[in-house]
């Protein structure tokens, strides 16, 4: 078990000055700032019965996802039209826990540890979507599509996620609370009733499951005919966790489109225009999938964003993508990137674990997370 205990405290020391700082529109928040609703939020969960059901790792890490819950809003809070909002303050938030729980915290480089973290930022992350989840055509999708996340880290749950949602409700004023926790209530029994409120739906194959959580229109308990071709393996990770060595080790003589590579064959600085770097890597994995080879993509793939056009690249080839995502602890990352001929400056990189978010099991048909 990984002790949380310690970090309640250091999480309000590191930002509970700027939440109390933080104001909120009366509207919706009619108990004040940010840390006032933010305790509150901490009493109400400790008042539900079903927290205490929880074992006791869980219950640490759904009480310091709800203490860091609204972090985000201490850098999104703005004045619009005369009131107070926080655009986007769920993944901003996430964000900012990752970065202090892996680099002030060290809860990075081991598996349980990534597993502990990623819970929480994802608690956070979509801490507000049970309520509307239920109002949108594709709600069922998109409960699936988050808890199929506990195929990668086994502590976060639809159920925990409507746990976190139903105590930030019960932590503030507000005119329309009741109404917020029905719908809580129904995202509840919706995912309930999808076989999906405490781990991943049992799909017939990896296939399936990708195929369903793309948006296909297939059934998922649907066995898919496999026409795929073999496997293109894209890396994801920071400079200085070994990918490098890591394909060396375990993918030993497939081909390998790398843009470090391609980069010093051009003499283009990474500082430099990438547009050329990144045109060259693609018309050098199109040479492979025209020719069904199998091959590893190699670069640091952080976000999703760089990573769903590759993908949907590899796949209109019919190629199975499996996505590595590689970590390893903070103080070893850094001295691997001192010890390279090429160092990534230190700031470049912890800009990117600023922006950094893991790849989820929906993203493609094999995700896998190591620890290096």
């Amino acid at each position: 078990m990984t002790d949380l205990a310690p970090l309640t405290k250091k999480a309000l020391a590191r930002f509970g000055e700027a939440m109390r700082h933080t104001v909120q529109s009366p509207r919706w928040h009619g108990e004040g700032d940010v840390l006032t609703h933010t305790m509150m939020t901490c009493d109400a969960l400790a008042s539900l019965p079903e927290y205490h059901q929880l074992d006791s790792q869980r219950q640490q890490i759904l009480l310091l996802a709800t203490l860091l819950h609204d972090i985000g809003k201490t850098i999104s809070t703005k004045l619009v039209d005369g009131e107070w909002e926080a655009p986007h303050h769920a993944p901003k938030g996430s964000r900012m826990a990752r970065e202090w729980l892996w680099k002030e915290c060290g809860l990075c480089g081991e598996k349980e540890l990534v597993q502990v973290r990623e819970a929480i930022c994802l608690l956070i992350r979509h801490h507000s979507l049970p309520p509307h989840a239920i109002e949108t055509d594709d709600a069922t999708l998109r409960l699936h599509r988050m808890a199929s996340n506990c195929l990668l880290t086994p502590y976060f749950s639809i159920r925990m996620l409507c746990m976190l949602c139903k105590a930030d409700m019960l932590g503030r004023h507000c005119d329309d609370q009741q109404q917020i926790l029905d719908q809580v209530a129904m995202c509840e029994e919706m995912a309930r009733e999808e076989g999906c409120l405490d781990t991943c739906f049992p799909f017939p194959s990896n296939l399936t499951r990708r195929a369903f959580l793309s948006g296909r229109d297939v059934w998922k308990e649907q066995e898919l005919y496999d026409d795929t071709w073999g496997e293109v393996v894209m890396l994801s990770g920071l400079p200085g966790t070994g990918k490098d060595t890591w394909i060396s080790h375990h993918l030993a003589g497939m081909p390998v489109v790398s843009l470090d590579a391609i980069r010093q064959e051009m003499k283009i600085s990474p500082r430099g225009e990438q547009g050329i770097v990144a045109n060259m890597a693609r018309e050098q994995a199109k040479a492979f999938l025209r020719k069904h080879q199998p091959f590893v993509w190699n670069a640091t793939n952080v976000t999703a964003q760089t990573r769903e056009p590759l993908i949907s690249l590899f796949e209109a080839y019919h190629a199975h993508v499996r996505i590595v995502y590689l970590e390893t602890p903070w103080d070893i990352q850094l001295e691997r990137n001192r010890s390279r001929e090429k160092a990534v400056p230190l700031h470049a990189i912890e800009g990117m674990l600023a922006k950094m978010t893991p790849p989820e099991t929906h993203e493609a048909r094999t995700v896998e997370w190591v620890c290096v």
